[in-house]
């Protein structure tokens, strides 16, 4: 995979994940994206820490939410 296209990649999904976010939890787009930068857990996809990159940008959605929500 090139580097150009692991950009790509990455760009879509923290793009499905923040959409997720924002219809899975009734929240603007702009408050999903805040959520989304402000967590561990985009720190963790970004660092392809875990494989968590390879798991559904739903299930991403959720453990955001719930980091958010201190859980």
């Amino acid at each position: 995979m090139t580097e150009e296209s692991r950009l790509i990649f990455r760009g879509n999904k923290c793009a499905d994940i923040i959409i997720n976010l924002s219809v899975m939890y009734g929240i603007s787009p702009e408050k999903a994206t805040d959520i989304f930068y402000k967590s561990e857990t985009a720190s963790l996809i970004e660092d392809r820490v875990a494989d968590l990159h390879c798991r559904s940008s739903k299930y991403l959605a959720s453990l955001i939410w719930d980091e958010f929500n201190g859980k």
